[in-house]
């Protein structure tokens, strides 16, 4: 497989997906691309505007995106897809627009094939086996909360240590400690914003410059950076 899972799809100050375009660009490749590019986590804005966002960064690295949307059937488009990108937004929205059109054996079947896939923040949560270590709002019900499984793990996106001042809620730590009391034996990325993880030759590493902070049950929390082996994270083991 080859998957590039990113955390989220702007940095502060940024244009959108600024930081990462470079390394979309080298896991692309130098050959031009049209990627089939799946909107459905977008819910204040159209479909058509959000390709036009990402053609608009993707046109400064020589690819473009199409979106499934213009596809009378959708499965079919992801079958004959050279790559598939998903892109951030509600993962909610986005799982139930899967799950409607049955995508998700589609994607997970095209990907093992060798297809590369991408995706940010929502894109990246349906590579895991559950959305259910998502940050959205539960808009809409999901018709399943099982994902493509392309990974065995789970990603927390756009992770962070602390609450804001004057927050009294639980912390981001806390939430993920109730999914693991609740699904003891998987492990859970905390992926920080500005990172992201890539999948290629059976190789898992962490690429930017902040850690990555790795829970399970029953084992304290690890921070680990970009020299360190990941790919224990793609089996179920102990501590």
């Amino acid at each position: 497989m080859k998957l590039l899972l990113i955390s989220n799809s702007t940095m502060p100050g940024e244009p959108y997906l600024d930081y990462p375009k470079y390394e979309i660009q080298k896991f692309l490749g130098n050959k031009p691309v049209t990627a089939l590019f799946i909107p459905y986590a977008a819910v204040t804005f159209s479909y058509d505007i959000y390709v036009d966002k990402v053609n608009e960064r993707f046109a400064e690295i020589g690819h473009k995106v199409v979106g499934i949307h213009t596809f009378d059937n959708p499965a079919k488009a992801i079958r004959k897809a050279d790559v598939i990108i998903v892109g951030g937004g509600n993962t909610w929205q986005l799982v139930r627009k899967m799950n409607d059109f049955n995508l998700m054996p589609a994607i997970r079947d095209k990907v093992l094939s060798g297809t590369p896939y991408i995706g940010w923040s929502a894109g990246s949560n349906v590579a895991c086996p559950s959305l259910r270590t998502t940050n959205d709002m539960p808009i809409i019900d999901p018709k399943g909360f099982n994902c493509t499984n392309l990974i065995p793990f789970q990603i927390n996106p756009h992770y962070l240590d602390a609450n804001p001042e004057g927050h009294g809620g639980e912390t981001r730590e806390q939430r993920i400690e109730e999914f693991l009391e609740i699904n003891p034996g998987i492990y859970v990325a905390g992926l920080r914003e500005g990172t992201m993880f890539k999948l290629e030759n059976n190789k898992l590493e962490l690429i930017g410059k902040r850690n990555c902070r790795i829970f399970k049950k029953g084992c304290e929390p690890m921070e680990l950076s970009e020299k360190d082996d990941f790919n224990f994270l793609l089996r179920y083991g102990t501590c």
